[in-house]
């Protein structure tokens, strides 16, 4: 924040951060990454047993300015293994422990009770972290096994845009505050299934304007128990900043190497914004390969058709038309 105006009004803040920063970099030494100092973003890898880790995620950070004193941290837990009820048991607590001292530094109380969290986690589910992280209608496929992973990482990302990087100016941190509480949950479709030896895709979306939204839509998809069951629910999405005339963009990949990515990338290949989509696919046991990168993005691509969110695009190219693309954010 070097180049930074400190508003005197956040500088008791800004102390308080400098001072815990320090404080867990002492504590939890290579486990703790700064990001980007400047603009106050941090990671910490968490595990069970700091000898011999089997379970483990990452808590990555964003410090507001007013935090602690009005404000916050804004986080994001990172690990294939974390879904549904088990992250939203998680993330109460986190909430439940900020409301119980807030106005206070929270980050050491946090980190701590995510260690809790994972030690008391059934040996059963141990899987390593993801480096990277983020489902009402009745189904009609049948359910497979359900494994933690397909393991099929046979992926060429050499010509694959990198989406992993936690890079968020703190000028869009705002819009991942609970702030909007009264905000509707955006209307979920569900798109038709696509079954390849016993693997089973199918596609969700919804129109979306803020993160809030995103994570909203997400909470309501895994309601559905069906989705929730899901080997993996890969999902990106895309929202236009009009005021900035850019882009905030995300994926994840839910433990299949790279789909995020590649979904994103359709994404932005078909020009559309303002959209959320989420592929879930049900593992068969048979492993698909490169096909499993088709499907996902065949579903996808389908339902922004039937949706209607690829008619501007169409029109644009057959009139022939070129418009001045806006920057894109990486949000994380």
């Amino acid at each position: 924040m070097a180049d930074d105006v400190i508003d005197p009004e956040n500088a008791g803040d800004l102390q308080s951060q400098i001072e815990e920063v320090e404080a867990l970099s002492s504590i939890y030494g290579d486990e703790w990454c700064v990001i980007d100092e400047a603009s106050r973003i941090f990671c910490i890898k968490i595990s069970n047993d700091l000898e011999e880790p089997k379970l483990t995620a990452c808590l990555q950070i964003i410090l507001p300015p007013d935090y602690p004193s009005a404000a916050p941290p804004i986080y994001q837990i990172n690990a294939a293994w974390l879904r549904g009820p088990e992250r939203a048991k998680l993330a109460n607590s986190l909430e439940d422990l900020y409301v119980e001292h807030v106005g206070e530094s929270i980050l050491y109380l946090w980190v701590e009770n995510i260690r809790e969290f994972l030690v008391k986690k059934p040996k059963s589910s141990e899987t390593g972290c993801i480096q990277d992280q983020p489902l009402l209608w009745p189904l009609t496929v049948d359910q497979p096994e359900r494994v933690n992973m397909t393991a099929e990482e046979d992926v060429d990302d050499e010509d694959l845009p990198d989406f992993r990087t936690l890079k968020l100016n703190t000028e869009n941190a705002h819009l991942f505050l609970d702030h909007a509480n009264d905000e509707d949950v955006p209307p979920i479709k569900h798109g038709n299934t696509i079954t390849d030896r016993r693997s089973t895709f199918q596609p969700h979306l919804a129109p979306v304007v803020t993160p809030r939204q995103v994570k909203m839509v997400l909470e309501k998809l895994y309601e559905n128990k069906k989705i929730a069951s899901a080997t993996h629910n890969i999902y990106a999405y895309r929202i236009f900043c009009e005021d900035k005339n850019s882009f905030l963009q995300d994926c994840e990949d839910d433990g299949e190497t790279a789909a995020g990515g590649r979904l994103l990338h359709l994404l932005q290949i078909l020009d559309v914004r303002n959209v959320m989509v989420v592929v879930s696919r049900w593992y068969g046991g048979i492993l698909l390969g490169p096909d499993r990168f088709k499907h996902i993005n065949n579903c996808a691509r389908n339902i922004l058709v039937e949706e209607g969110f690829t008619a501007s695009m169409d029109e644009s190219t057959r009139s022939g038309a070129k418009t001045k693309k806006p920057k894109s954010k990486k949000a994380k």
